[in-house]
């Protein structure tokens, strides 16, 4: 396949979960992919099953709230490949389940600059490039946590609203430029993200995985694959006319 032939695109968060299946897809459609990641292991075994696989990319160790790490991330890209097209802003931070009153402090300040900074500093750096190109396209990882909140993991939700307010504000904005700005809102994936927020270490047990499916009317969780062939949608001219769009990848829990 070859819809993103001659593309060029960042991908954050991109070492395992949702990130590592959008950076594996655009590679598999014929994109130029930067794996950006502060997991340098998990990033570079990306890198080299991609590359493996026939595709291109190269590995950039990126800290998404640090400003000189985002531009250090679009200028390793301009250098490696010349450009800039598409920004997936997918790295994101979750504290374990907790009323918001019982939060620490610290955990609240690092989720929402990991999941909201990291969006204003990708645009920053990322939009002059794609300007100069003529446009391009910025997808967020928002949640359907920012549409339909749960108890437990309310500054999460939170966090995940701004990404999706940001989201239209910044494809309001960008729309003259010919820069496309559209989201996905993922419900619960067997990841080691959801792993993380819940505080489970090895595999989800099965009682779990049946709680958080219980709300989800195709029943079951979502799959990486699944998150990655709604972003690569958003991403390719196929959408070209969507912009502001904050699609629902959630096996339909935001119904009713």
């Amino acid at each position: 396949m070859d819809r993103f032939k001659n593309k060029i695109a960042i991908v954050t968060g991109a070492a395992a979960g949702f990130g590592e299946a959008i950076a594996r897809r655009l590679a598999f459609e014929g994109a130029s992919v930067v794996v950006a990641d502060v997991n340098d292991e998990g990033g570079r075994r990306v890198v080299a099953e991609i590359e493996k696989a026939g595709g291109r990319a190269t590995f950039q160790h990126t800290d998404v709230t640090d400003g000189a790490q985002v531009k250090g991330m679009v200028d390793a890209c301009v250098a490696a490949y010349g450009g800039l097209d598409i920004l997936v802003n997918n790295a994101g931070y979750s504290h374990l389940r907790s009323m918001l009153w019982d939060l620490p402090e610290k955990d609240y300040d690092v989720m929402f600059a990991v999941n909201t900074k990291s969006v204003y500093l990708g645009a920053k750096y990322a939009v002059p490039v794609m300007m100069s190109r003529g446009g391009g396209s910025i997808v967020n990882t928002a949640s359907i946590g920012g549409v339909c909140p749960r108890p437990g993991v309310t500054a999460y939700n939170a966090s995940k609203g701004a990404v999706i307010t940001m989201t239209k504000g910044l494809a309001s904005e960008l729309a003259p430029m010919n820069i496309r700005v559209n989201a996905v809102n993922p419900v619960a994936a067997d990841t080691g993200f959801m792993k993380g927020a819940l505080g489970i270490p090895d595999k989800l047990p099965e009682e779990v995985k049946q709680m958080l499916v219980a709300g989800i009317p195709l029943g079951r969780l979502a799959e990486p694959s699944d998150v990655a062939a709604a972003v690569t949608f958003l991403a390719s001219d196929d959408a070209s006319y969507l912009t502001g769009v904050c699609l629902a990848v959630d096996g339909g829990r935001s119904i009713g």
